[in-house]
């Protein structure tokens, strides 16, 4: 066989795939593993999407822009602030093919969302990863200007570690650096505040969103932008055409809607991290404050890789994240743990007391 590979771009054949979370198809497990939200979503969601198949014949609204108002509404802004994508993935790939060309930079704290410099490798673009400080605040390094650096992407809440950034804090990063600032707020509903405030503040921050976490929409694949509309007027000739179809406008829209639902989802979630927290500090775990709907757990006194084999080996899955090798250097690993129901999390830390003998 020839080898295809002198085809392609050396950037892609050099780098390393994104590696997602384990999905295990039909296995019963308990998933802890991808901070998907355990509940389903709004119940009228399911009738909005059933709806949406009426006219699957026609092409969707290419801007989402029964979305846009609703998201406008609900953080104040005009529709033009909000541009839709499928998934905040593709929201991320947007603005990284948009404000970074071949060999410019993009900047990102370590550790955090491993999908951010595959977007940077797939530009021909290069990375900066700079370590986060012990206690997962922004390094001095991070406020510093760099030749060429384009972009900054700033995951608040940070995954893995749950932990936030204060807002006067973005607003210093931002008056430091000449580059707009995107503040990844994956999963912010779980967290006391938002930076949708800060577009007013500095016309370079942009926020980005799922309905991935806390509206249970993992499996529609929905996100959004708020950013100022002069940018999002730009971002729309970078996107795709079509990017978000007519059953996942229809179903995000609606959940959107439905804040009721949100507010007694988040809650529950909530309610169950408090509990899960002090039990797996009681089992020797250093956990990390947590804005988010899963927790980092580290050990000092024993691997925790061994630890994730014998979860999954009796079907649990949570995620193991090893951050030795980078860039920015070791970091060191942990166990990310969703938080699930109430039952799931129960028997996780039944299962857990035993591995721990």
């Amino acid at each position: 066989m020839s080898d295809l590979k002198k085809y392609l771009r050396p950037e892609i054949v050099d780098m390393a795939p994104y590696k997602p979370g384990e999905q295990p198809g039909a296995a019963k497990v308990i998933k802890l593993n991808t901070n998907e939200n355990p509940y389903p979503p709004s119940p009228k969601v399911r009738e909005a999407i059933v709806h949406a198949t009426d006219r699957l014949e026609r092409y969707p609204d290419p801007l989402a822009t029964s979305f846009r108002i609703v998201a406008a509404d609900l953080f104040g802004v005009s529709p033009d602030h909000v541009l839709c994508g499928n998934g905040s993935d593709d929201i991320l790939t947007i603005l990284t093919r948009a404000f970074v060309g071949p060999a410019e930079r993009l900047r990102l704290p370590y550790p955090s969302y491993i999908l951010y410099r595959t977007l940077a490798q797939i530009q021909g673009a290069r990375f900066e990863e700079i370590r986060f400080g012990a206690d997962f605040q922004l390094s001095p390094e991070f406020f510093v200007r760099s030749d060429k650096l384009r972009l900054v992407f700033l995951p608040n809440p940070n995954s893995p570690s749950g932990t936030m950034i204060d807002h006067d804090t973005i607003l210093q990063l931002a008056s430091s650096l000449d580059c707009p600032i995107v503040v990844d707020e994956a999963y912010v509903d779980f967290a006391p505040n938002h930076a949708v405030g800060l577009i007013a503040k500095d016309p370079r921050i942009m926020v980005t969103r799922t309905l991935s976490k806390s509206y249970g929409l993992a499996g529609l694949r929905f996100g959004y932008l708020v950013a100022h509309p002069e940018i999002i007027g730009f971002l729309r000739k970078v996107k795709d055409s079509y990017n978000t179809d007519a059953i996942s406008i229809a179903g995000a829209t609606t959940a959107l809607s439905d804040q009721s639902w949100l507010k007694e989802n988040v809650s529950k979630i909530l309610a169950t991290r408090g509990r899960m927290v002090p039990r797996l500090k009681q089992l020797g775990f250093d956990v990390t404050e947590s804005h988010t709907n899963f927790v980092w757990a580290t050990r000092s006194d024993r691997p925790v890789k061994p630890i994730y084999e014998a979860l999954k080996a009796q079907g649990i899955l949570v995620r193991y994240m090893d951050y030795t090798q980078s860039t920015a250097g070791s970091w060191g690993d942990g166990l990310r743990i969703s938080v699930g129901t109430d039952g799931e999390i129960d028997a996780m830390l039944m299962v857990l007391e035993g591995v721990l003998g």
